[in-house]
């Protein structure tokens, strides 16, 4: 049955013709059988069929679901304990061939934390406690086989620099136990794999699949990025981590997502020129690590107003997915521009994860993931009271 959500502020995070924000004081989405959305504008412009279920969202305001680009959902399962931690295959630093789909739960409690807070999507990625952590998905938040929920797999091969490999490995009394370490191993192993394609390619494999040839998922999965099939999801808080980063990124020649990006507001220039995008949290912890000590909420500000691709996460379950809307009102207490704020946990994301032409934003052919707020998303008194994913009422607040 179609779905009609009429009379409410529509901020569709979509633009008109001369490139400018749209948006409707009184809007009407609707929704189709299938879930995907039929028409957004002005409730004179939208005709609602015989028979769909009309929603009165009058005084309310209504956006895309929200999109977390880094947690740890369903893979470090909260209130668990070992049980359910799953972030880290911490038996060998360079683990590309793991993939986090293979151990996300959908009855982690944090799935119906997220949709709560008005989050439809959420990026599932391994820890960082490895070099090489292993592949990313991107799941919706309602669902119980994660197969069903899957958006996009992968969205990126994780990497990390600085303390946290350093720690664990340091810890075994294997490499790596330095910096110095962290971007060797890095090296090497791109350098693998780049053979590794090279031989794929000179094989009888590339003509007749039919020959045998003896594969190696962790440079098949690196591979993925060197052919800029996938980016690398690298996780890197320091100014000097994050030029190491950039700096290997720029000898190999694959594209790059900077993860945390703490102190990204000292190098907005490096990430323009390279046209890498940021993904800034998580912003609501003590500074309980040195790689923090240069952290500060005017970072997603900083970036956006030079033109970098910005968007928020709350790392859950470092922060508790459910404070993804708080982390973005303290972001424009910071020097966020409200009117660029909403993009960073909508459009933004799904953009950066490529899959901008299913969600992130309310227009036709597009998933109905919709959020009907109580009031301004960006305050902090407001809520949602209805949330949608594929056109379905899965969360209603009482």
């Amino acid at each position: 049955m179609s779905v009609a959500i009429k009379g409410g502020r529509v901020l569709p995070m979509t633009q008109n013709e001369d490139g400018q924000d749209q948006q409707w004081e009184q809007g009407t989405v609707l929704i189709g059988d299938d879930g995907k959305i039929v028409a957004v504008g002005a409730v004179k412009d939208v005709e609602i069929p015989e028979g769909a279920t009309i929603v009165d969202a009058t005084g309310k305001v209504v956006t895309p679901g929200y999109i977390d680009a880094h947690t740890h959902v369903g893979i470090g399962e909260m209130g668990v304990g070992r049980e359910g931690s799953d972030t880290n295959e911490g038996s060998d630093p360079i683990t590309p061939q793991v993939r986090a789909i293979d151990a996300t739960y959908p009855g982690d409690t944090a799935f119906n934390d997220a949709l709560a807070a008005g989050i439809t999507a959420v990026n599932v990625m391994p820890g960082s406690g490895n070099v090489i952590g292993g592949l990313a998905v991107l799941v919706k938040t309602h669902g119980t086989r994660i197969d069903d929920m899957v958006v996009r797999h992968p969205t990126g091969l994780k990497a990390a620099m600085g303390e946290n490999p350093k720690r664990n490995y340091g810890d075994q009394k294997k490499m790596p136990t330095t910096r110095l370490g962290v971007a060797a191993l890095m090296r090497e192993n791109l350098v693998k794999a780049t053979t590794y394609l090279q031989k794929l390619d000179a094989s009888n494999l590339a003509n007749d699949p039919t020959k045998p040839f003896e594969r190696d998922l962790k440079m098949e999965h690196i591979g993925f990025v060197l052919r800029k099939e996938i980016p690398m999801r690298w996780h890197a808080h320091r100014s000097d981590d994050i030029l190491t980063a950039l700096r290997i990124r720029d000898e190999f020649g694959f594209d790059m997502v900077l993860d945390h990006a703490t102190e990204a507001h000292m190098l907005p220039d490096e990430l323009i020129e390279r046209n890498i995008p940021a993904v800034v949290g998580p912003t609501l912890t003590a500074k309980y690590k040195v790689e923090l000590r240069g952290r500060t909420l005017s970072t997603p500000g900083i970036l956006v107003r030079a033109g970098v691709k910005v968007c928020l996460t709350t790392d859950h379950w470092v922060v508790a997915v459910q404070y993804l809307p708080l982390t973005l009102i303290m972001a424009v207490k910071e020097g966020l521009d409200r009117s660029q704020a909403l993009k960073l946990v909508t459009i933004n994301p799904a953009e950066i994860m490529g899959v901008a032409d299913r969600i992130g934003s309310l227009a036709p052919g597009k998933d109905g993931d919709v959020v009907v707020w109580s009031g301004d998303p960006l305050d902090i008194y407001q809520r949602p009271e209805q949330v949608y994913i594929n056109g379905e009422k899965v969360y209603t607040h009482f």
